[in-house]
């Protein structure tokens, strides 16, 4: 039976790079990349080829081996695991570069900057305050060549072969034997006689200010160059020539050179070192101190490395919102440090925690994901989205908070696309459709509008025929002014979802209903919309082949090509009106809209009453006014009303928002917007108008007229399928626009609505005088009372 020797090298758990090895400090020592077998993470290992005749190299290896296993610190080179066979050394450490190809790799790119130098020196001298201060050792090798830089950009220092004890025990320094090193010994040390007084430091200083003069000015010729400080800071100046001073006990101790660069104006007094310290000690910190960073850390953010961003900070942003108690004051630095980040990345650190932070209850939290998920939803996928995302996100259209409303509505521009078909074209609507009728503030109510009109060609082909045209003409009979010109950039946004019928019939009477609104906004864009319905409805009865070309996107399925004349066209309403909301909720917290936003008519002229009687008719028309409860009906009724109820503009006639009110006797089939409960309260939340009845005898299609032109066409009229609606009481149309007396008609109507109102305010007066007789019957007649004298 044979047995065979096993191989420690193959069954090391970690392998070499097939790379090129990185080089190493000067000796015998290569650096190379590798991985971890197992997981596959990156390590640098640091080999070391044992050969016949170099005793002494070999024990100082050895030697550096077991320094690097014992000593732990975060600015020491960290040791992972090693190997020691009779024909090798293996060093596995965490993954770094060696300085010098760092910082040759940053200046060719151009991102090298002083900020990090100093916090790199920093740790450098900080890790040789830990060996002289804390543990008397002397590290003996300080230069270029001993410090590696991890991922994070931090620098570690490394090159421990030639170490000894400050004490004296184990013997004095060993013999480096490298003409590259040796350069770096302080100018005491040719004296054999020894008889120069030093600190136990004052060697590793010297070799610190050759590492500076490096850092700055590149490899060091020879020890005279260090007289020129060449480009070294003139902050770090006057602390670089203690270092290099000829005298040796005049060097500083490590722990001095610190406490003196860190000086007010001093080179490593800065805040990027400022945030590398508290992000070394934030597990001690106070909750406060810990808020008070994390809101001030946005702003510095872009001036910090790139690799430093993602390697430190996004990992304590992570730590701190998952086992901390920073709240939604991570939010913003982690968003920010998140655009460095790949899409794999991405989805892998940042995903996780925003799906977890949807379910906080915490509002702040909640507003500030509503705000800023334009930064992060394109990294989430429908699925995320519809299951995870939106359940919660809902929740905030019931919110009392107006502005976690406001935010709420805004973010469903971004989350559209990616919600299915029953989020999409019922709950959204269903929540929709109960901010339009009942939300308090004016504002949020004009913004739904806005916010359905952009995201109205996401909707199925059934949603927009019954859902669009029914909430936008309920938005123009908004009290807020900037609603109502909402609605009427809804409809101008969605022209392309209406056929033609439904733009004859149900859109311009709507939009003519508005040209004699109180506000100049609404007027204006009623007459730009009305002009641009007419002209497609012109267009295709001059053309009736560009029919089927103009209805081309009322049965097409959902597109999201088809929303961008609805992103262009009402943009201003989320941006500008949004602006508003915050400084309406600030003044007014309880305010309804019709007690602030309520249009004013003009008094006809003529009829004056007392103040008190005009205070009665302002609570009047305020009652009547309200938003909330009023049922506006269908829009065939809506349509039909506007011949009966028109305003005599140029008279300055009476009818109003508050004459408007619907008949208290008369229920409509539109069902009450806070019962969603209902099985079917979606369907009848927005209602669908009743067919149209077929034309009356004797009516003559649109192409039998002669409307001016040189020839009647001859070509198929497309009208001739829409039907013409009967309006309650009219007469049949007769053949000839002339022989109809609309004067008379209109003079009539307003002949009886003038007396109907004389009638009502005598009615009114008669009773206010009969509340002030009954007063005054009920307190009876004034007594004189006689002064009672002492």
């Amino acid at each position: 039976m044979w047995f065979f020797a096993r191989d420690p090298v193959r069954d090391f758990p970690f392998e070499l790079s097939p790379e090129l090895p990185e080089g190493g400090p000067p000796g015998p020592w290569v650096l190379h990349r590798g991985r971890k077998k197992a997981t596959g993470s990156p390590v640098s290992i640091f080999v070391y080829d044992v050969k016949p005749g170099v005793e002494e190299q070999t024990q100082v290896a050895k030697a550096a081996f077991k320094r690097l296993k014992t000593l732990r610190h975060p600015n020491i080179l960290a040791y992972i695991d090693g190997l020691e066979t009779d024909r090798c050394l293996h060093i596995v450490t965490e993954a770094v570069t060696p300085l010098g190809a760092y910082l040759k790799a940053r200046a060719e790119a151009g991102d090298l900057r002083e900020l990090e130098l100093s916090w790199g020196l920093h740790q450098i001298v900080k890790a040789l305050s830990f060996l002289v201060n804390d543990c008397s050792l002397i590290h003996n090798n300080v230069c270029m060549a001993a410090v590696f830089v991890d991922r994070a950009g931090e620098w570690k220092l490394g090159g421990l072969d030639y170490m000894y004890s400050a004490q004296g025990n184990g013997g004095g320094p060993p013999r480096k034997g490298i003409p590259e090193l040796e350069q770096y010994d302080p100018p005491e040390l040719a004296d054999g006689s020894g008889r120069a007084v030093r600190e136990k430091w004052s060697a590793d200083m010297w070799r610190l200010g050759c590492l500076i003069w490096e850092v700055f000015n590149g490899p060091l010729p020879r020890a005279a160059a260090l007289r020129n400080p060449g480009k070294i800071p003139k902050s770090l100046v006057p602390h670089y020539c203690e270092l290099v001073g000829a005298n040796p006990k005049v060097r500083p101790n490590p722990a001095r050179f610190l406490q003196n660069c860190r000086a007010p104006g001093g080179f490593m007094n800065n805040r990027f070192v400022e945030t590398n310290l508290f992000l070394e000690e934030i597990q001690i910190k106070e909750p406060a101190e810990k808020q008070k960073f994390f809101q001030e850390l946005s702003k510095s953010l872009d001036s910090f490395p790139e690799d430093f961003c993602r390697h430190k900070v996004l990992p304590q942003l992570l730590t701190a919102f998952e086992f901390g108690s920073a709240g939604a004051v991570v939010l913003t630095p982690l968003f920010k440090v998140g655009k460095f980040l790949g899409a794999v990345e991405y989805q892998r650190k940042i995903i996780p925690v925003v799906v977890k932070m949807f379910s906080s209850t915490d509002r702040a939290m909640r507003i500030r994901l509503l705000q800023q998920m334009e930064q992060f939803i394109q990294y989430l996928d429908e699925p995320t989205v519809n299951t995870q995302i939106f359940p919660h996100v809902v929740h905030g259209f019931l919110d009392t908070n107006p502005a976690i409303r406001e935010q709420t509505v805004k973010s469903m521009l971004l989350l559209a696309p990616k919600l299915n078909e029953t989020n999409l074209n019922v709950e959204l609507m269903k929540h929709f459709a109960r901010l339009q009728a009942k939300d308090e503030q004016g504002p949020i109510r004009c913004n739904t509008t806005v916010c359905l009109g952009k995201i109205g060609s996401y909707l199925s082909a059934g949603t927009r025929h019954r859902v669009l045209t029914s909430a936008f003409s309920r938005a123009t009979k908004d009290p807020f002014a900037p609603s109502r010109v909402a609605g009427v950039l809804g409809f101008a946004a969605t022209h392309n979802l209406y056929s033609m019928n439904d733009c004859a019939h149900k859109i311009l009477p709507v939009l003519c209903s508005l040209t004699v609104d109180p506000e100049r906004s609404v007027r204006d864009q009623a007459f730009k919309a009305i002009r641009s319905f007419l002209s497609k409805l012109e267009s295709v009865s001059e053309d009736p082949t560009q029919l089927a070309e103009a209805e081309k996107d009322v049965h097409a399925a959902s597109s999201p090509g088809m929303g961008g004349a609805a992103a262009s066209w009402a943009g201003w309403a989320v941006t500008g009106v949004s602006s508003l909301t915050s400084k309406l909720i600030r003044a007014h917290p309880t305010a309804a809209p019709a007690e602030t936003n309520v249009p004013q008519r003009p008094v006809p002229e003529g009829h004056w009453e007392t103040q008190e009687e005009s205070k009665d008719a302002e609570e009047d028309s305020t009652a009547a006014d309200r938003w909330d409860d009023e049922d506006w009906g269908s829009l065939e009724q809506e349509a039909e009303s506007v011949l009966a109820q028109q305003d005599n503009w140029s008279t300055g006639g009476q009818a109003s928002w508050a004459g408007q009110t619907s008949n208290p006797g008369h229920k409509s089939q539109e069902s009450d917007w806070s019962s969603w409960e209902a099985e079917d309260a979606w369907e009848q939340g927005w209602q669908e108008p009743s067919p149209p009845e077929p034309p009356p005898e004797g009516t003559r299609l649109a192409s039998e007229y002669n409307w001016g032109g040189p020839q009647p066409s001859d070509k198929g009229d497309p009208f001739a399928a829409l039907s013409v609606r009967r309006e309650a009481g009219a007469q049949p149309r007769r053949d000839s626009w002339g022989d109809d007396n609309w004067e008379g008609l209109e003079a009539e109507s307003r002949q009886a609505k003038a007396e109907l109102a004389r009638k009502k305010r005598e009615e009114r007066r008669r009773e206010m005088e009969a509340k002030r007789a009954e007063k005054k019957t009920a307190k009876g007649p004034m007594k004189l009372g006689t002064r009672k004298l002492d």
